[in-house]
């Protein structure tokens, strides 16, 4: 197989440094962000991780110098995950430029660009045996091609060493530049996710630099180019049922296949505030309404996140 860095573009733009404002979360002791409803519910207790396999994966990682969203965003799912022997791995380093105020990944100035980390990914994907792997990364806007390069390296080469081992993406808006989105539509994800998020009303306060339509037309375009597509939002930060429900039109509209629901949990207090505990029997119902409305397959619960059940996803039928 040809190097795939000479097939892409851009390789000497991507290690720029940023040349931007970063912004700042809210500050620690803003009485705002103090969660007022009570303590959490037994079905949100998970036991704390451990065993063999998970100490396996985090030396690994460790040693690679690798980062995975399990640890970075606090994942109440990463025991389960890793005693399995799966991890989604976040890419272009540990530090976001954006400053979403649910998110527990820092903010800042990031990190040059770590030139091999497709094929570190690539081959950490390899010594695990991971049969589904899921990879995301935080935002580059910073990077004239906002990482994208290193986004369709990286599945090129896990494709490369792991030829049997199906992939999933969870990709930035990438500012809506189809330049971008063509090149990791180009190498061919099994999955390609894209997460909401959150309501429309709630755009300004969670995702301030971000846009409800920009990323409905991001599923939208990568829906036309004939990708399974999946998206995801956490309920509890503020939105209503309905809200949810109308949120759920959209994307039936642009034919998404997979929709994942959870509980939005503060990673701490200089995040949103829970706005409440949404109820398992809750989550069961969005799971009802948004297939009966046509979402191909609703994972919902309160622990489930993006790559919950992932592996299980590749299965769903393309809607056309």
């Amino acid at each position: 197989m040809k190097d795939n860095i000479d097939l892409l573009p851009h390789r000497d733009e991507i290690i720029e440094k940023p040349k931007f404002n970063i912004p700042v979360k809210a500050k620690r002791n803003n009485p705002e962000l103090k969660t007022t409803v009570g303590k959490r519910p037994e079905w949100l207790k998970v036991k704390a991780p451990g065993g063999e396999s998970y100490a396996f994966i985090q030396n690994l990682m460790r040693s690679k110098s690798l980062h995975t969203v399990c640890e970075e965003a606090h994942c109440p799912n990463i025991g389960e995950c890793w005693a399995h022997g799966t991890a989604t791995f976040m890419i272009l380093g540990d530090t976001c430029t954006r400053a979403c105020s649910f998110c527990a990944i820092k903010t800042g100035i990031p990190h040059t660009i770590n030139k091999n980390e497709p094929y570190d990914v690539a081959m950490s994907v390899r010594k695990m045996g991971v049969k589904h792997a899921v990879v995301t990364s935080v935002n580059r806007d910073e990077l004239k091609d906002q990482g994208s390069t290193i986004w369709a390296e990286t599945i090129y080469r896990i494709r490369e060493l792991n030829p049997d081992t199906t992939i999933e993406v969870l990709i930035p808006d990438f500012k809506g530049d189809t330049k971008c989105l063509d090149r990791v539509i180009k190498a061919s994800p099994d999955i390609l996710n894209h997460n909401m998020e959150t309501v429309p009303r709630l755009y300004k306060k969670i995702r301030p630099q971000a846009k409800y339509q920009q990323s409905l037309d991001v599923l939208r375009y990568c829906k036309d180019a004939g990708l399974r597509t999946k998206s995801g939002i956490m309920v509890g930060i503020g939105e209503t049922d309905d809200e949810v429900y109308e949120l759920m039109k959209d994307l039936v509209k642009i034919k998404l296949d997979i929709m994942t629901i959870g509980q939005y949990l503060q990673p701490s207090v200089n995040h949103t505030p829970v706005d409440r505990f949404v109820t398992p029997q809750q989550f069961k119902e969005f799971k009802r309404i948004g297939e009966e409305m046509g979402i191909g397959h609703v994972e919902s619960g309160p622990l489930v996140r993006s790559s919950y059940h992932a592996h299980e996803h590749v299965k769903v039928e393309i809607r056309t």
